[in-house]
């Protein structure tokens, strides 16, 4: 810093020594210059820059819609009675296999209404024994003429009665013991306990939901479209689901069947697409945020959205911004509002409009003034 200083000191008395119209001119040839070397820097930075107009071209005529990934076996399983929870070996997250203990319900009432009943089975066998005994004396007796035909008829429809008390009370048994039965919650199929609602010493009651329980195997993706979308959609349109949650090597999946519900929402005017996601899909589970993008359901959308390179886009704390060169080849940092990302380019959905130019190296156009 002394060193130019001094250099300057001197340069400046050698300046104002030399005479009026000498120092002039050289004043008037060292400004020439230096405006002619700037202009030159600057041409030579613009110049350099590598733009690209932003727009829809090369952009897929698709259109994306959200949707949510839905499990096709969920169940909301409920007791059929009334009951406290006694036992609870499962919690949210388990896997489950088809029949296994999902929860116990208070059954001690139900266990003695069906030892009651089982004991009134064997009391009705006894009886009908007896009965069976009696009437076969009476079969011999009659055989020997020692009664009459009523005594023996009579003998028979008391053997009869005791063997439809038996059925009876058989019946009132299995229905006892059936009874007992619905005081253990079994898991009706393999899958994996997504909810349980319910902690110890809860009182269950028919109808209430206690667990709920989804097949990871069969999943798919339901989004609802529009009236005038869902209309257009031709019969053998593919549509490709796209789950961001993912890595980029599984994100886009293509699916196995496609079913649109014939019926309406009445109060959004739309209609379920139902996209079946392919078995395995490490990763994706009910209630996840998916994509559907429907090809050529609305060609002039797609054409008037203004997409821009992602290696373009600048991030910077909470601004996100690209750099857009005027008419004068100066690039201006200008904030963004992005959209989706599609390959290797971003669409922009404001801040830029389309036919500007962007420049493609962010960092080159920060150095350039």
């Amino acid at each position: 810093m002394w060193l130019n200083n001094s250099f300057m000191i001197r340069f400046a008395q050698a300046l104002a020594a030399l005479p009026a119209a000498p120092r002039r001119a050289f004043v008037r040839r060292a400004v020439a210059a230096g405006l002619v070397a700037t202009a030159a820097a600057a041409a030579a930075g613009t110049n350099g820059l590598a733009t690209v107009p932003a727009g829809g071209a090369g952009a897929a005529a698709t259109e994306g819609w959200d949707g949510v990934v839905q499990a096709v076996r969920q169940t909301a399983v409920a007791a059929q009675v009334a009951g406290a929870v006694v036992a609870l070996p499962v919690k949210a997250g388990d896997t489950v296999k088809a029949g296994q203990v999902l929860l116990r319900l208070d059954a001690r009432a139900a266990e003695q209404t069906a030892a009651a009943g089982r004991a009134q089975v064997d009391a009705a066998r006894a009886a009908q024994q007896v009965a069976t005994k009696e009437f076969e004396r009476q079969k011999e007796l009659h055989k020997q003429h020692y009664i009459s035909q009523a005594a023996l008829d009579r003998a028979e429809a008391q053997y009869r009665a005791t063997q439809a008390e038996v059925q009876a009370q058989l019946a009132s048994a299995g229905a006892a013991t059936t009874q007992s039965g619905f005081y253990v919650v079994r898991a009706p199929y393999d899958g994996i306990v997504a909810d349980v609602s319910v902690v110890l010493g809860d009182m269950a009651m028919p109808g209430r939901a206690l667990l709920v329980v989804y097949d990871p195997k069969q999943l798919r993706v339901a989004a609802a479209l529009p009236q005038t979308v869902a209309t257009r959609l031709a019969p053998g349109a593919a549509p490709r689901v796209e789950l961001p949650a993912l890595p980029a090597d599984r994100a886009w999946q293509q699916p196995l069947k496609t079913q649109l519900l014939p019926t309406l929402d009445p109060a959004t005017h739309t209609m379920e697409l139902r996209l079946d996601l392919p078995a395995g899909l490490a990763g994706v589970q009910p209630g996840m945020f998916a994509r559907v993008w429907l090809p050529g359901s609305a060609q002039a959308t797609a054409d008037a959205r203004v997409w821009v390179p992602a290696g373009a886009v600048v991030r910077r704390a909470e601004m996100t911004g690209v750099y857009v060169v005027g008419d004068d080849g100066r690039p201006l940092l200008r904030q963004v509002r992005l959209g989706r990302a599609q390959g290797d380019r971003i669409e922009v959905l404001a801040g830029v409009s389309a036919g500007e130019r962007v420049a493609l190296d962010p960092q080159a156009a920060a150095r350039v003034r």
